[in-house]
């Protein structure tokens, strides 16, 4: 590896290919894993799970289930690879950490928010011993939560100083729920904030064993009535990610959640897939698979999203 004052770091293509092929046994022996998550279609399309050294855009309209996907995520990983060590660090900007863990309670106690919180009835003795227990199993994870909205360059300094004093050697997932929650410098526009957002994650996910999931929205276009009326026209296509076209081309995977019953769509694209209580995973960029559609059941109420029985292009 060469540098100088004066230029960027350079190094011999036999460099690449030594690391290359060390990452292609390390994986086939099994040294190498991808974190497994517990939707197995999500898996088999993405490479084995989640990988380091990628970048995750999840996207969608309101109420299409990203915070619960992300959520679900941030507990699942640990559950399901206890061989794996990793640190997940989430910029929680759209909602109160306390209300994050909330959800996870609702996920693996099967109650809903509305329940725990008591707002229709009392919580019996018997479930809150039951939030007790699962509380301390959560407590347990290495999750850390920034709540507090910040520009690109907190955003930055935070990850690099959580990697010093936290996570150093071991695999970091970032996670950020969602990009349009960046305090903008003076000056700024959104456009150009995001896409200062995607060059330093790019610039992030390289430092060891760094993974970025970031949530954005769509834009407006796909509740037009015009997309609505037309099954042709149904599902998300890159111009429906919000603000700015650099989400997607910076990402390594691009997911888009979309739940059609929400626009009052009773029959899904030019199949006429079912609608009611449906969620389709449209996976419409991945660099190391296909694109896809995977289908799950909404189960939102318990901040869940569960595997459905495979659509054709499955």
């Amino acid at each position: 590896m060469e540098t100088n004052s004066n230029s960027l770091t350079f190094k011999h293509i036999s460099s690449a290919t030594d690391e290359i092929i060390q990452y292609i046994d390390n994986r086939r022996k099994g040294v190498s894993k991808s974190l497994k998550t517990r939707w197995e279609k999500f898996n088999n399309t993405c490479n084995g799970g989640i990988e380091p050294n990628v970048i995750i855009s999840v996207a969608g309209i309101s109420g299409s289930g990203k915070s619960t996907f992300v959520s679900s995520l941030e507990s699942d990983l640990f559950d399901l690879n206890p061989d794996i060590e990793f640190n997940v660090l989430s910029f929680s900007f759209e909602m109160l950490s306390s209300k994050v863990v909330g959800r996870k309670l609702s996920y693996k106690l099967k109650k809903t928010t509305s329940e725990l919180y008591t707002a229709s009835q009392t919580l019996s003795d018997y479930d809150f011993n039951r939030v007790i227990n699962e509380s301390k199993r959560i407590k347990t994870y290495p999750v850390y939560y920034v709540d507090t909205p910040g520009t690109v360059n907190d955003i930055r300094n935070t990850i690099n100083v959580f990697r010093e004093l936290v996570s150093r050697d071991k695999w970091l997932i970032v996670m950020l729920d969602h990009t349009l929650l960046l305090k903008l410098q003076t000056g700024q526009g959104e456009r150009e904030v995001i896409n200062e957002l995607q060059r330093m994650f790019i610039e992030q996910k390289k430092i060891g064993l760094t993974t970025i999931i970031q949530l954005s929205q769509l834009n407006r276009e796909i509740e037009n009535s015009d997309r609505i009326n037309n099954p042709l026209l149904h599902f998300p296509q890159r111009k429906d990610m919000s603000s700015s076209d650099s989400v997607y081309q910076c990402a390594d995977i691009v997911l888009v959640l979309h739940a059609p019953q929400k626009l009052n769509i009773k029959a899904y694209g030019p199949n006429h897939w079912p609608t009611t209580d449906m969620i389709y995973a449209h996976i419409l960029k991945n660099r190391e698979g296909e694109s896809k559609i995977l289908s799950f059941k909404d189960n939102l109420k318990y901040n869940s999203l569960e595997e459905f029985v495979p659509i054709s292009n499955q």
